[in-house]
């Protein structure tokens, strides 16, 4: 990407601009960390802009944003967050919240108690929970972290919408107040099933022990949400006793399902955990599961004090096996002398190659 970093900001503008043509995709990479001179001739351009560009290319950033980690387009969310677009709100909370500088709170604040949509409450509701956590661990002013607390319950009891109402309790769910446990017994009683998803949530972030016997009882629920956010939970919170359903879970029929149980099993550990995880990835066919495994028992050995499971764990070349090469080496040398030369992919062995195995790249696209 040396090539985009030295591409001339004009050119991008420009290509903002002519809505004729498709933008470049690889212009994104350019709009990472942007600042100065370069930032204001963005927000110049951007009201500039149709408004299915800026929708577009906000989305874009979000994808990017969440797929590359290295990548920031903190400034442009910052800057656009009161856009007048709902949509471009939302994604703009959405491109903010890995971070966590404090001036980002009354930002939420003021969008989860005035904003409009829905959605953009619900977002910034969501946002918003990091920040009780940092509270919870001594990294933010008590004062602060009671005003989050407060504005948060607050909308839970009176915001008109449920999807605000579920964001508020699962961020809320961080904190140590006494109340919390009861609004999170409420939603889960509540036969709503999105409160009730919502509350397994929140469960999970309390990591107290007490809501065992309610997460256990959801693991094998009809609806995938239940089930998913239950096995995240029991995983949240390292309940042995789910260790069974969680190994049936790893075969689930819903990904998210899947995902959710065999994390858990890294998270609770443990040789049985570790067995299980173990044999699903020797029993995987595709790659970005093999990716999304091996994470897990790396994870798994983490939690036991193990040494990381790594697919380069082989022991290092003897004397012995620099001989058998050499000898090898020469073999191959003389039959090519006399049979012509040797194909760079030719079998040397039972269904090897010299320049490894092939696969099949073209995988499913792989959710967190």
């Amino acid at each position: 990407m040396s090539e985009i970093s030295e591409l001339p900001f004009q050119t991008l503008i420009d290509a903002f601009l002519d809505e004729d043509t498709p933008f470049n995709p690889r212009y994104l990479y350019r709009l990472s960390d942007l600042e100065g001179e370069e930032l204001t001739l963005f927000l110049e351009t951007w009201p500039r802009l149709p408004l299915w560009r800026r929708q577009a290319l906000m989305e874009d950033l979000h994808e990017l944003g969440s797929a590359e980690s290295l990548l920031s387009f903190e400034n442009i969310g910052r800057n656009v967050i009161l856009d007048e677009d709902p949509q471009i709100r939302l994604l703009a909370v959405q491109l903010l919240w890995e971070f966590e500088e404090r001036d980002l709170i009354p930002v939420y604040l003021q969008l989860l108690k005035s904003d409009p949509a829905a959605e953009v409450r619900a977002a910034s509701a969501s946002g918003l929970g990091q920040f009780v956590y940092l509270g919870e661990i001594d990294r933010l002013p008590a004062e602060m972290l009671e005003e989050i607390e407060d504005c948060l319950l607050h909308v839970f009891h009176h915001d008109q919408a449920v999807l605000v109402q579920c964001r508020a309790l699962e961020s809320v769910g961080y904190s140590s107040r006494s109340e919390i446990a009861k609004l999170i017994e409420s939603a889960f009683n509540s036969e709503d099933h999105e409160l009730m998803t919502s509350a397994l949530i929140a469960m999970g972030r309390t990591m107290d022990s007490r809501w065992e016997t309610s997460i256990l009882s959801m693991l094998n629920n009809t609806r995938p949400s239940l089930r998913a956010e239950a096995a995240r939970a029991a995983g949240e919170i390292k309940i042995k006793d789910a260790l069974s359903t969680l190994i049936e879970l790893t075969t689930d029929s819903e990904e998210n399902v899947r995902l959710a149980a065999i994390w858990s099993l890294s998270e609770i550990g443990g040789e049985r955990a570790q067995h299980s995880l173990q044999k699903l990835f020797q029993e995987s066919d595709y790659d970005h599961e093999a990716d999304f495994l091996e994470s897990a028992l790396d994870n798994v050995a983490f939690i036991d004090g193990m040494q990381p499971f790594s697919l380069l764990d082989f022991p290092e070349d003897t004397p012995e096996d620099e001989l058998l090469e050499m000898l090898i080496s020469q073999e191959t040398s003389t039959e090519s002398d006399g049979n012509g030369s040797v194909n760079a992919n030719q079998n040397v062995g039972d269904g090897e190659y010299l320049d490894g195995a092939q696969y099949d790249d073209e995988d499913e696209g792989f959710q967190d």
